[in-house]
């Protein structure tokens, strides 16, 4: 339904995690018996989560680790573990930066060139390490960068920007042609990001696995203040699942929705799904975890732009292990612990025993849902009062 936004101008109405709520359903099943497990062209998944290519999220240790727990880790062959030999030592360097200064001198850490040898040295180190190779280029670099990823032994390639769309148009340049390259390349691509049905159709016609879903909701984005651009996450997924829908009607072949951003807790991990996502992608909350390159801090593809900056360091802190994150048991009761562990619970208190059936969930709007009856945790600053 679309709203008047003023005499010349109407738009939709657009809903985010906080803003709608899950209905449980007339049946209800055991935690053991639910299948959360997932597919990545023929990787499969034991839990449905992408760790984000983001600097402080993703390096070799973590993506081997993150593998063997049962997910997969995307590796950002643009960030500091493809530009310097010794990553930890600039890693370190950016927790220690002061807030003021943070953004300036990222940007001067990121200006030493992306070297072909450490593409080549990451793959194969995470391939030693028996896990899924999985890793990201934007646009403008999987031309020049691919082809050495590939005789690595990379197995999915991630094409990502802050915006991708099926037909960039440039009188500068010969852009990527997703429609030419994806049906070409050896291995199973996953492209986005986007936010509306039109244009994740598109990006499905392509050929692509997955389609990444979200624009700006991550915790260190700024793109929405910068540019003015996105949809709430709740929206947005369901929208390119509608489009899912449309693809899969006109070829049979389904195409992944991942949702990706915005997502802090086990109740919005399962909102994701319930929304329409097949898996989600993570990146904050796998900050916190002891494993994570970052040291407690997080910060975007897009935090160093030279000449825009779209993100911002954030802390986050480390709390427990990447295990307990995902897979639990937890010790906290805020949801931030224990995602997937939540994700069953939820499935199966609504009645459903695997991600396709819970994609059908009853959803409602219901914008006191974190609020209702929460006065003395939001005063004493507990549970869901953080």
């Amino acid at each position: 339904m679309e709203t008047e936004i003023g005499k010349g101008k109407i738009g939709k109405r657009s809903y985010g995690f906080d803003e709608i709520s899950i209905v449980p359903s007339r049946r209800t099943r055991d935690p053991e018996d639910i299948d959360i497990s997932a597919k990545v062209g023929s990787h499969k998944l034991k839990i449905p989560v992408l760790a984000s290519a983001m600097d402080g999220v993703v390096d070799v240790k973590f993506a081997i680790e993150m593998g063997k727990i049962g997910g997969l880790a995307v590796l950002n062959l643009e960030g500091i573990q493809c530009r310097y030999e010794n990553a930890e030592e600039m890693l370190d360097r950016i927790s220690k930066l002061p807030d003021k200064e943070a953004t300036k001198k990222m940007q001067e850490i990121y200006r030493e060139p992306i070297k072909e040898e450490l593409i080549k040295k990451r793959i194969k180190q995470i391939k030693k390490g028996g896990v899924t190779a999985c890793a990201s280029l934007t646009p403008q670099r999987v031309k020049k960068y691919y082809k050495i990823a590939l005789e690595a032994g990379l197995d999915v390639l991630v094409i990502q920007g802050t915006v991708v769309s099926a037909e960039h148009v440039s009188k500068t340049k010969t852009p990527l042609d997703l429609k030419e390259f994806i049906p070409n390349c050896p291995i199973p691509v996953i492209v986005g990001n986007c936010t509306s049905y039109s244009t994740a159709l598109h990006l499905m016609r392509t050929g692509a696995i997955g389609v990444l879903v979200g624009i700006g909701p991550g915790a260190a984005c700024t793109t929405r203040q910068v540019l003015g651009i996105g949809v709430p996450q709740a929206t947005a997924i369901a929208d390119a699942a509608a489009a899912r829908a449309m693809h899969l009607n006109e070829t049979g072949k389904h195409v992944m929705v991942i949702a990706d951003g915005g997502i802090r807790t086990g109740g919005d991990v399962s909102k994701a799904i319930a929304c329409g996502a097949d898996l989600v992608m993570i990146g904050s909350p796998l900050t916190r975890a002891k494993e994570a390159p970052g040291r407690g801090y997080h910060w975007g593809m897009a935090t160093f732009h030279p000449e825009l900056p779209r993100g911002t360091r954030i802390k986050t802190e480390v709390v427990a292990s990447l295990k307990e994150i995902l897979v639990g048991p937890a010790f906290e009761n805020d949801g931030t612990l224990n995602l997937f562990g939540a994700l069953c619970t939820s499935m199966a208190t609504c009645g459903y025993e695997n991600i396709k059936d819970f994609q059908k969930a009853e959803l409602v709007i219901a914008p006191s849902v974190k609020t209702e009856g929460k006065l003395l945790q939001r005063q004493q600053r507990v549970g869901m009062g953080l």
